[in-house]
């Protein structure tokens, strides 16, 4: 049981960090219109942020459930 949520929390921080990454790499390409100072979030971009919400939220509770003196 131990070994699985050290498991699922790698694989949480790998794609956490893809989805951070990728959010950094599309913001600078949307920075070219300097007429709006912000933005809406549409399509894959609020999906991304949504996703990058939800799973902070599992990583959070992944190292907090594993940090239990439980195991």
């Amino acid at each position: 049981m131990e070994l699985a949520l050290y498991f699922s929390m790698i694989i949480v921080s790998i794609v956490l960090i893809t989805l951070v990454v990728l959010q950094a790499r599309s913001l600078g390409m949307a920075n070219r219109d300097t007429s709006s100072i912000y933005r809406t979030r549409r399509g894959l971009e609020k999906t991304m942020h949504q996703a990058t919400i939800v799973l902070s939220v599992v990583f959070l509770m992944l190292a907090l459930l594993t940090s239990l003196p439980i195991f």
